[in-house]
C-alpha cells in the first residue's frame, strides 16, 4: 500500500442561502476568484447528515492564487434552511472562525474599513504573536484576517489570500490534540495557553475563560498542489467553565455556517487505515471516481472527537482550459512532488471576475 501525504488544508465548507451572492462578496474583498470547481447536483452520499435523504445543492470551491486553501461554497436547494437557534459562542463545538491569510494585515483593515465591512476588532497581535483582526461577512460567519508572508502569485489588487486555518471549539483538548496530531499531522503545540483574552472580548463568549491551543506542523506539506495551499495551522478551543452547545445540533450539512475542514490528500485507502486505527472510521465515502461537474476524483468523511465534519478528496482531475481540453491529470504526476509552477499558475485561466 503506497503512503499516505497529506497535501494541504484544500478548503473550509460553509453553507450558505446564495452560492452566487456569497462568491461575489468574497471575489470582490478577498480575491477568492478561481473556480477549482462548480457543480449542480444531489448530495447523494451525506445522507447521515441531510435527513437520510439525498439533497439538492449547487456548489462552488473558490480559491485564490496568492495561496490559501477555498472556500467551497454549498447552497441546498429544495429545501428552507436552518439557522441556529442562537449564534455560536467561542468554544461552542464545531468551527467558529475561518483564518484568512493577509500578507500585510494593516493595509488589509484599512482597506476594509474604507469599504465599511463589519469589522469587530481593531489589527492586535494574538496569543500566538501573529498580527490579526476580527470580522463577519454579510451572513454572520465569523472570519480572522491574520498575518502570513507566504505568497504563492503576488496579487495586485488584494493583500489577503485563501484560509489558513480554523478555530474551532473542542470538548477535551488533549484528545483533540491527538487527533489533529496523528491523523493531519498537527503535531506540534506552539502556543497552549488558559485565561480570558483581551484579543477575544469582541467575539460572541469572548469574556469567556478558555483553554487555547495552536497546532502547527513540524512536517511541510507535500503533494501535487501543496505549494498552492501553503501551510496552515489550527487553533482549538475549550470552554473551562461555560456550558457549550454543538454548532450543527439538530441541522443538517449544508446549513448556513461553516460545515467542514477538508484536506488534500493522496492514497485514499492509507489515510482510511489511519482513520480506522484511531477509532474515527469513514462515516461517507464517495466510492473512487466521483464527478463533481469538470472535477474528478474521491471524497470521504470522518469526524472528529466532538463530532466536527473532516473531509479528504484525492483529486485525481481538475479543469484548467476547457475549451482546449487543457486538464490537470493528478493520477499521473508523483504523489509527494508539487506540480510545476507554469501548470498551477494555469488556473488563472479559470478566472472569474
Amino acid at each position: 500500500m503506497k503512503e499516505k501525504v497529506i497535501c494541504g488544508l484544500q478548503q473550509v465548507g460553509i453553507g450558505v442561502k446564495s452560492v452566487d451572492e456569497t462568491w461575489k462578496w468574497y471575489r470582490e474583498h478577498f480575491g477568492l476568484d478561481i473556480p477549482i470547481l462548480a457543480d449542480e447536483g444531489v448530495a447523494e452520499r451525506m445522507l447521515p447528515y441531510t435527513g437520510g435523504k439525498p439533497q439538492p445543492r449547487y456548489a462552488v470551491l473558490a480559491a485564490s492564487l496568492q495561496s490559501g486553501g477555498g472556500l467551497e461554497i454549498w447552497e441546498p436547494r429544495g429545501r428552507e434552511l436552518n439557522y441556529p437557534a442562537e449564534p455560536p459562542k467561542l468554544g461552542d463545538l464545531g468551527i467558529f472562525i475561518a483564518k484568512i491569510k493577509s500578507r500585510d494585515v494593516a493595509a488589509t483593515y484599512d482597506d476594509f474599513a474604507r469599504k465599511g465591512l463589519h469589522l469587530l476588532s481593531a489589527p492586535t497581535v494574538s496569543f500566538a504573536g501573529l498580527k490579526h483582526f476580527y470580522m463577519v461577512d454579510p451572513w454572520n460567519n465569523m472570519l480572522e484576517i491574520e498575518e502570513n508572508p507566504y505568497v504563492f502569485v503576488r496579487s495586485k489588487t488584494f493583500t489577503t489570500g485563501g484560509v489558513v486555518g480554523a478555530v474551532l471549539g473542542v470538548s477535551d483538548m488533549d484528545r483533540s490534540i491527538n487527533f489533529y496530531g496523528k491523523l493531519l499531522g498537527y503535531n506540534e503545540v506552539r502556543v497552549d495557553e488558559v485565561g480570558v483574552f483581551d484579543e477575544l472580548k469582541a467575539l460572541p463568549g469572548g469574556d469567556r475563560l478558555v483553554r487555547r491551543v495552536l497546532l502547527e506542523r513540524t512536517e511541510p506539506f507535500a503533494g501535487p498542489l501543496s505549494e498552492l495551499m501553503g501551510p496552515s495551522h489550527l487553533e482549538l478551543v475549550q470552554a473551562v467553565e461555560a456550558p457549550v452547545v454543538k454548532i450543527y445540533e439538530n441541522r443538517f450539512w449544508g446549513d448556513p455556517g461553516f460545515i467542514h475542514l477538508c484536506f488534500d490528500i493522496r492514497n485514499m485507502d492509507a489515510v482510511e487505515v489511519d482513520c480506522k486505527a484511531l477509532g474515527h472510521p469513514f462515516v461517507c465515502d464517495s466510492g473512487v471516481d466521483f464527478d463533481m461537474g469538470d472535477a474528478n476524483g474521491h471524497f470521504t468523511y470522518v469526524e472528529d472527537p466532538d463530532g466536527t465534519l473532516i473531509e479528504f478528496v484525492e483529486s485525481f482531475r481538475i479543469p484548467v482550459v476547457k475549451k482546449m481540453g487543457f486538464y490537470i491529470d493528478f493520477t499521473k504526476r508523483p504523489d509527494r512532488k508539487p506540480l510545476p509552477r507554469w501548470m498551477v499558475k494555469a488556473l488563472r485561466f479559470l478566472r472569474v471576475k
